[in-house]
């Protein structure tokens, strides 16, 4: 908004974005429309928890009582519950895949519709209660069957992803949401309560200057990311060694390197040889909004997207950001394959 056009009066809100993108679909329903907005309403209410969690006294332990004798619960837990009760009464979704939750939770019969939804409802939890950034992360499937919903239609590669998003609760709250035709960033009015364009077709740098990873574990390290790790601090070619950059909360860390470029990693490790993260609510989704902004994801030996599921909270080693700094990473994977 300019000073000579203090009051914008054609928004381009999410809410309108999506509607828009749901109208140019052949044969679009309006379902997922439905299912997008009902995950905003969930991240804007799980915004609004964020910030009043210390006055709310939500950073406890949950299970402990409050003056009304209600249950206190702790902001992951109501995140958590936030985003099952939105996502159910949008009459869009089957199956619902959570970190929160061991079992796949199956939308009772009369609220369900075609889609199902694996989430991570509040991502870096751990670091709540120092303030740092925080976020929300979703992927969004079609029920492939027409049999009773059950885990097995969450059990689908990341390519089949219809849409996937993510909230990171930072400075302000942004929504990075990608429907396949692209990524775009949406940042909260909070005097609207709206979530407005801020970057549309976002487009990672070809190769960055930073590097993300924790390097507390280089004890537990394979060859190839300690090779990698060398290069980038002392590089051969003379060049400027890259910069470190880690917060510890994923979406933070991945969100910063879409925006700037560079290589975010979680890689397979000797105490972790399955890697850390899981792939249907925390790798897949970004490797979605990763690929569609030019970028690559690999779990060190395949796509990540091209990995096929075997349970629900299955781990896999995670190495996302911008394609020159990933294949430099990839080569040195190969290069210790052929000599070992």
């Amino acid at each position: 908004m300019s000073d000579k056009a203090p009051f914008e009066t054609d928004v381009l809100t999410l809410t309108r974005f999506v509607m828009e993108k749901g109208r140019r679909i052949k044969g679009a329903t309006g379902e997922l429309t439905q299912l997008l907005n009902s995950m905003l309403t969930a991240i804007k209410a799980i915004s609004s928890a964020v910030r009043k969690a210390g006055l709310a006294h939500m950073f406890g332990i949950a299970g402990t009582v409050n003056v009304t004798g209600d249950e206190v619960k702790k902001l992951d837990v109501l995140s958590n519950s936030l985003v099952i009760n939105m996502l159910q009464s949008s009459y869009s979704t089957c199956v619902l895949v959570t970190e929160e939750n061991k079992e796949a939770i199956i939308t009772p019969k009369d609220k369900r519709g075609k889609y199902v939804v694996c989430f991570d409802p509040l991502d870096g939890s751990s670091n709540i209660d120092c303030l740092a950034p925080i976020g929300t992360i979703f992927a969004i499937y079609k029920k492939e069957t027409d049999d009773e919903p059950s885990e097995k239609d969450a059990l689908q590669p990341g390519r089949n992803i219809v849409a996937a998003g993510y909230a990171l609760y930072g400075s302000a709250t942004l929504v990075t949401l990608s429907t396949g035709q692209g990524v775009d960033c949406f940042m909260l009015d909070p005097a609207l309560g709206e979530f407005i364009l801020v970057d549309r077709d976002v487009k990672i740098k070809k190769k960055g200057k930073v590097y993300s990873l924790n390097e507390g574990y280089a004890k537990y390290f394979y060859p190839a990311m300690t090779e990698y790790l060398q290069k980038k601090k002392f590089p051969e070619d003379g060049s400027s060694p890259y910069g470190a950059r880690y917060v510890g909360s994923m979406v933070a860390d991945v969100h910063r390197t879409l925006m700037y470029g560079g290589i975010f990693m979680y890689p397979a490790n000797q105490k972790s040889p399955k890697g850390k993260l899981r792939l249907l609510y925390e790798c897949n989704p970004m490797a979605f909004i990763m690929e569609q902004a030019g970028g690559m994801a690999t779990t060190g030996t395949e796509a990540v997207l091209d990995v096929k599921p075997e349970s629900i909270h299955q781990r896999v080693p995670l190495i996302l950001g911008s394609p020159d700094d990933v294949q430099e990473y990839l080569a040195c994977v190969q290069k210790h394959q052929k000599t070992s």
